[in-house]
C-alpha cells in the first residue's frame, strides 16, 4: 500500500503547474458544489414550499444545461479553456450566493436556470483542458485523480453541509432556514477559493499542444470536421445506451433501499457515502489495469463486470447482498469513467476536444432524464421488487449492449495504438 501511494505521488508531482493548479481549484469547487448539491433541496423544504419546487429547480438546471453544452463546448474550442472556467467559475458563484438567500418561488427557478446554463461552460471545459496540458501516455492517471478527487470533494461538501447547518443550530439562535442559508453561503464561499488558482493558470497554446501531445506513427489523429465529428457520434452513441442505463437505476437508488428493504435513513445515507468511497479507490486501480491490457479493454472489463453485480442487486431479497451488489457495481462500473474520457480525448484532435466532450455529457443527461418516467412507471406497476427487478435487469442489457457496440467499434482501432498510449 505504502509503495503504491507513493507512486501517485510520483505521478502528481510530475504533472505540469497547469494541471496540478487546475486539481486545487477543482477541489474547493466541488466541495462547494457538493454542500449546495446536499442542502438545497432541504433549504427549499424548510421555507415551506411545495415538493414540487424541488422538482422544478432540478428540471431548469438539467435544460439550461442540456441546452448549453454543445454551444459551450465549442466556444471553449474557440477562445481557449482558462477564461472559460475563470468566467464560468465566478459567474456560477454570483447565482449560487443569490440561490442561497432568494425565497421568490419565480427567482429559485430563474436562478436554477441560470445556474445551469453558466456551469455548463465549466463542465465541459475541465476535461479538455486537462488533456491538452498532459500526454496520451499520462492521461489514465491524470483523470483517475481528477474524477477521484471530485467523488471525495462532492462527499466531503456534503458531509460539511450538514455538520454546519446543524453546527449553527446547536450554537446560536438560528432558525432551521437561518442555519441551512449560512451552510448554503459557506459552500459558496468555498466555491469561490477555487477562483484564485483557475487565476493562475497559463493558457495552452497550439505549439504546446503538439509538443506535450505526440501522436502514433501508425495511426494519424483525424484534423478535418468531417473525420473528427464521424468518431465523436461514435462514441456518443455507446454514452447514449450507458446514460439510458444509468438514469433508470442510479437516481433511485435511495428508494430501491427504503423500498425494497425498508433500510432507514441513516443506512441509505451510509450505504451511499460506502459508495462514492470506493468509486474513488477504484479509479485509482483502473491505471494499472489500462497497463496490463490497454485502455479500451479496461474499459470494457471494468463494465463487463459490473453487470453480474448488477443483476444480483436487482434479484435479491437480502440487505447484506444488495449492499454488497450495489457497492461493487458502483466501483467497477465508474472505474471505467477516466479511462472513457481519457479515450475521448485520444480520439479527437485538440481543436475539437471541448466538443467531444459537451456531446458525450450531453448524450448521457439525455439517456438520463429521460429514463425518469418509465423507472416510476415499472415500480408503480409491478412493485417495489418487480419493478426494481426489471429496471435493473433493462440496464444490465444496455450496458451489455454498450459494451460490444464499444469493443466492435473503437477495440480494433486501438489495437495497434496499445504500445504508444
Amino acid at each position: 500500500m505504502r509503495r503504491w501511494l507513493e507512486e501517485w505521488w510520483q505521478t502528481i508531482q510530475r504533472f505540469n503547474r497547469n494541471i496540478r493548479l487546475f486539481m486545487l481549484a477543482n477541489v474547493f469547487i466541488q466541495i462547494g458544489m457538493g454542500v449546495f448539491s446536499v442542502m438545497y433541496n432541504l433549504y427549499i423544504r424548510e421555507l415551506g414550499l411545495p415538493e414540487t419546487i424541488n422538482g422544478s429547480v432540478i428540471a431548469m438546471m438539467s435544460l439550461a444545461t442540456a441546452i448549453m453544452l454543445v454551444p459551450a463546448g465549442i466556444i471553449s474550442d474557440k477562445i481557449g479553456r482558462k477564461w472559460v472556467l475563470v468566467t464560468g467559475t465566478i459567474v456560477t458563484a454570483v447565482t449560487l450566493a443569490a440561490r442561497s438567500v432568494v425565497v421568490d418561488e419565480t427567482m429559485m427557478l430563474a436562478l436554477a436556470f441560470a445556474t445551469g446554463f453558466i456551469w455548463a461552460f465549466v463542465q465541459v471545459s475541465g476535461v479538455p483542458f486537462l488533456a491538452e496540458n498532459a500526454s496520451p501516455k499520462e492521461r489514465v492517471h491524470l483523470f483517475s485523480i481528477h474524477f477521484s478527487l471530485v467523488t471525495v470533494a462532492g462527499v466531503v461538501g456534503n458531509l460539511i453541509g450538514g455538520i454546519v447547518a446543524d453546527g449553527f443550530m446547536w450554537a446560536t439562535t438560528m432558525t432551521s432556514v437561518e442555519s441551512i442559508r449560512a451552510s448554503l453561503l459557506i459552500g459558496v464561499v468555498l466555491f469561490v477559493i477555487g477562483f484564485v488558482p483557475l487565476l493562475q493558470l497559463q493558457r495552452t497554446t497550439r505549439t504546446d499542444e503538439q509538443r506535450i501531445e505526440p501522436v502514433a506513427q501508425d495511426e494519424q489523429q483525424p484534423t478535418t470536421f468531417s473525420q473528427n465529428a464521424k468518431l465523436i457520434v461514435l462514441f456518443a452513441i455507446a454514452q447514449l445506451l450507458i446514460g439510458t442505463g444509468s438514469g433508470l437505476v442510479i437516481p433511485y437508488l435511495n428508494l430501491y433501499f427504503a423500498n425494497r428493504f425498508d433500510a432507514s435513513n441513516s443506512y441509505v445515507g451510509f450505504i451511499l457515502a460506502l459508495g462514492s468511497a470506493m468509486t474513488a479507490v477504484a479509479m485509482l486501480i483502473g491505471p494499472a489495469v489500462v497497463k496490463r491490457i490497454g485502455k479500451v479493454n479496461a474499459l470494457i472489463v471494468f463494465q463487463l463486470l459490473s453487470i453480474p453485480f448488477l443483476f444480483l442487486t436487482a434479484f435479491t431479497t437480502s440487505l447484506f447482498w444488495a449492499s454488497i451488489g450495489f457497492l461493487l457495481r458502483q466501483a467497477l462500473m465508474n472505474a471505467g469513467n477516466p479511462i472513457q474520457s481519457a479515450i475521448a480525448m485520444d480520439i479527437v484532435s485538440d481543436r475539437y476536444k471541448g466538443l467531444a466532450n459537451s456531446v458525450n455529457q450531453m448524450v448521457f443527461n439525455l439517456g438520463w432524464a429521460t429514463m425518469g418516467l418509465p423507472a416510476a412507471w415499472l415500480v408503480t406497476n409491478f412493485g417495489s421488487y418487480w419493478g426494481y427487478a426489471y429496471a435493473f435487469s433493462i440496464t444490465g442489457g444496455l450496458y451489455l449492449t454498450a459494451s460490444i457496440y464499444f469493443y466492435t467499434i473503437f477495440g480494433r482501432r486501438w489495437q495497434k495504438k496499445r504500445a504508444a498510449i
